[in-house]
């Protein structure tokens, strides 16, 4: 075997196996409850909200979820894109480059989706009630707990 292909063996190795530890985590661990979640049972469970305001978020809630289906199913498309140019170039090429642009495009909007939503349930809240759920935005922005590690 020459010294190059044994190299290429070994990188290839270490990518796939790197790709199985993901995989395998992903499967193997229970994830934490997120953020998203955590904001959920203030909104739902620690606030005392009247019937109008239940109904408008459960309106709110039932319109974002159909906006983040559709952003995430876009994610797994662009995901698809990402994984053939990879698997076309084998390193950072301009197809891998115009993939993961196209991946970040696609995450910013979730982003900003997801701050829209944010925001329009806070209209729902009275002003008693506004500064609970803003505390509660604010800790699931920076609660370290939640960091990837």
């Amino acid at each position: 075997m020459r010294p190059r292909t044994g190299v290429l063996l070994i990188i290839l190795a270490a990518f796939v196996a790197a790709i199985a530890g993901v995989i395998a985590g992903r499967v193997l661990t229970v994830p934490a409850a997120t953020p998203a979640a955590e904001l959920h049972a203030v909104l739902h469970d620690r606030m005392d909200l009247n019937p109008d305001q239940t109904t408008r978020l459960d309106a709110l809630e039932h319109v974002y979820a159909i906006r983040r289906a559709t952003i995430e199913r876009r994610m797994r498309a662009d995901n698809t894109v990402l994984a053939a140019a990879i698997e076309t170039e084998h390193g950072y090429g301009p197809g891998v480059a115009a993939a993961v642009d196209r991946t970040h495009a696609t995450m910013g909007e979730l982003q900003k989706a997801t701050l829209a939503h944010i925001f329009a349930m806070r209209q729902v809240l009275t002003p008693r009630q506004a500064p609970q759920f803003d505390a509660a935005v604010v800790k699931a922005l920076t609660d370290d707990s939640h960091a990837a590690k």
